[in-house]
């Protein structure tokens, strides 16, 4: 499918939970578009979008994966991303180069956890996003109960555009309401719900006047562009029922993608993969501009020029060259040196924001044999960092020691698997634990006058104040420029998040308001470096005046149990620390939705099972930090030397310290 000039085109999206039949969908659309030959399937690992081999394993997404195909003269770039909670990087990253979404909900499991986080990030980047009710064949399926739940906790603006003809073993399909011969009473419900959901609408409706029916369905196009309404349409994904239709109703209502092919350029690298032969592959959003093969290309990021090598569009194991890429088109670039994860290509002007869903709660060690080459391992965990830079690999050099961040436990079983088929490399995991971190506990002052040994000369006096949950680092310089110039203010300002990465129980320090209130440098004593040095003992010094509180990761999470199990469910909960909404009824089972600490539930998901015999679910999502209780400790190993001893840390950083 080689690129055309001015060819109309989407950038759509797939999102789900795991196991709502998202892969299975996005495999029926390549083959109903002639894409592919053969419907692949998840469970025999033939799905062209489950390309890596722990994939097709699994029976699980791992990577978002890319694919295109062209429906009623419409260019389709299809991302299809993982499900699984320990995989949301991914699903982060896909998002910010989508320019329109479809979320699959089950007919049977309706509404969970990350469906709705997924959501909130869709309304936060206003993303025109269309509803694929899936499943509607299985025992248990309830769309009236579905719709009403996608109501409750998503939107009260989802319109179903289809009758649903039947359910269960009875469902034969469904009837577009804007087509000739569909129910006028099912139509007239769809109407009526437009218009209660907009003034001109309603006054529209209530005037009596014909309703051109080509008219209403202009309308809901229009505000499903603008983010406010959402079709929903049903299907079966695992019989290719509802497939076409859905096919049509994302050409019928995503807005085309934008961008001036003739401006400069303008793009993110937003997956980075490797291919045994061509290297490092930059999976490439352009939103301005075109890039063709031989072009350099200005990595705006690294302030680097790459040679652009091959421009390709990748399905699974199938490359195809296109040689251009332009405004609003998604491929493969090759050829650019030590590109990563985020960087911008060109100019940033036409790149949208992001929306940060996934946050690393665990730590792990690292282990392999004595036989084992530790830089081979080190070197193997980097380049898994690139393509995941939440992975944030840290070597401890003096303790000779290799440490990773991870969403889960799937995330430390896929790795296992990756390292062994594509490095050889047999390594273990240590027992993961819980990333905590710390806010000051009170307002106060850091200061430091770094005037030994010379030649330096850096004074500096910080205000730290707490800040609201989730406010993360802010920081202001008070200090006027004569007082300390411009360059040294600026290293300051770089080195104070570094500063702030080990509190006093080793933990980052989040949550506050850093204020530089002096500063003063000396016009022959001072060294470049000297307020790189003393940064982190004004800082330290500050934190041991404030003292700090520790703040836990805490999970938003949904329990369906049988009614049975409901008061074990509630006590647990309350064992665990945890708080919970009441109970709510729905036929035999219990809904239990609260708040739990990370750090007491790790194993809970598995003893769950364990009681309930495998009839109960357990869906979460990270909801923020939160305050320990005064009786919980956690300290973590300080790595280097602590800037409150400021001799010896003077003296390390200047490479005078023996031993």
């Amino acid at each position: 499918m080689i690129q055309q000039q001015g060819i109309e085109r989407i950038n759509v999206g797939v999102f789900a939970h795991v196991d709502a039949g998202k892969t299975t969908t996005t495999e029926h659309m390549l083959y109903e578009s002639g894409r592919i030959k053969a419907v692949g399937s998840v469970d025999s690992g033939t799905a062209v979008t489950d390309s890596m081999e722990v994939e097709r394993q699994r029976g699980i997404s791992v990577r978002a994966a890319l694919a295109s195909f062209e429906w009623r003269g419409v260019q389709v770039n299809l991302v299809d991303t993982p499900g699984h909670v320990d995989f949301l990087s991914e699903v982060e990253r896909s998002l910010r180069v989508m320019d329109c979404a479809v979320l699959i909900l089950s007919a049977v499991e309706g509404v969970q956890a990350q469906s709705e986080m997924i959501w909130n990030a869709l309304r936060k980047l206003g993303i025109p996003t269309l509803i694929f009710m899936n499943k509607m064949d299985r025992v248990g399926a309830d769309p009236e109960a579905v719709l009403a739940q996608a109501r409750t906790y998503l939107s009260g603006d989802i319109l179903p555009v289809q009758q649903a003809l039947g359910q269960e073993q009875d469902y034969a399909g469904a009837v577009d309401l804007w087509a000739d011969g569909a129910d006028p009473a099912a139509r007239t419900e769809l109407l009526e719900a437009m218009a209660e959901r907009d003034e001109a609408l309603l006054e529209v409706y209530m005037s009596g006047a014909p309703l051109a029916v080509a008219d209403w369905k202009k309308q809901l196009i229009a505000k499903t562009a603008s983010g406010t309404m959402f079709p929903l349409v049903y299907g079966v994904a695992a019989k290719g029922l509802g497939i076409t239709q859905l096919l049509d109703a994302m050409t019928d209502y995503f807005p085309r993608t934008g961008g001036n092919p003739e401006l400069p350029v303008s793009g993110i690298v937003y997956n980075i993969q490797r291919d045994k032969s061509m290297g490092r592959m930059a999976f490439v959003r352009l939103y301005q501009g075109t890039i063709r093969n031989r072009d350099t290309v200005m990595n705006y990021s690294q302030e680097l020029q790459g040679k652009v090598t091959q421009i390709r569009k990748v399905e699974g194991g199938r490359t195809e060259d296109v040689g251009t890429l332009e405004a609003g088109d998604i491929a493969v670039v090759y050829g650019l040196t030590g590109v990563r994860i985020g960087d911008v290509l060109g100019l940033p002007d036409a790149i949208p924001q992001e929306a940060k869903l996934a946050v690393p709660l665990l730590t792990v060690r690292v282990h392999w044999e004595a036989d084992i080459d530790e830089h081979q391992v080190i070197g193997a965990f980097q380049e898994l960092a690139d393509e995941d830079p939440l992975l944030d690999t840290q070597w401890l050099q003096d303790e000779r020691e290799l440490h990773i961040k991870v969403m889960g436990p799937i995330q430390l079983e896929i790795l296992d698997s990756v390292l062994e088929s594509r490095y050889g490399l047999k390594v273990t995991f240590g027992q993961p634990s819980v990333i905590y971190k710390e806010t000051p506990s009170q307002a106060g002052e850091g200061y430091v006058a770094y005037l030994m040994p010379k030649p330096c000369w850096a004074i500096l006096r910080f205000k730290i104040e707490p800040g609201l949950p989730g406010s993360g680092l802010q920081y202001e310089s008070l200090v006027r420029s004569s007082d300390l110039l411009p360059q040294y203010q600026n290293e300051t300002a770089r080195r104070v998040p570094e500063a702030l990465m080990q509190g006093l129980c080793g933990w980052e320090v989040t949550d506050l308001k850093v204020t530089l209130t002096e500063g003063q440098h000396h016009v022959w004593h001072t060294h470049p470096l000297d307020f790189a040095v003393a940064t982190p003992m004004a800082i330290m010094d500050g934190l041991n005046r404030t003292g700090t509180r520790l703040l836990e990761p805490v999970l938003q999470v949904r329990i369906v149990v049988p009614e049975e199990n409901g008061g074990r469910v509630m006590n647990d909960l309350v064992q665990m620390r945890g708080t919970f909404e009441p109970p709510v009824l729905q036929g035999e089972r219990m809904i239990i939705e609260g708040r739990l600490p990370l750090a007491t539930s790790l194993e809970y998901p598995v003893s769950l099972s364990s009681y309930t015999k495998g009839r109960s679910t357990f869906t979460s999502f990270f909801a923020g930090y939160e305050e320990c209780p005064p009786d919980v400790r956690a300290e973590r190993t300080r790595r280097g030397v602590n800037p409150l001893d400021q001799a010896r840390y003077i003296l390390s950083v200047r490479k005078a310290l023996e031993g």
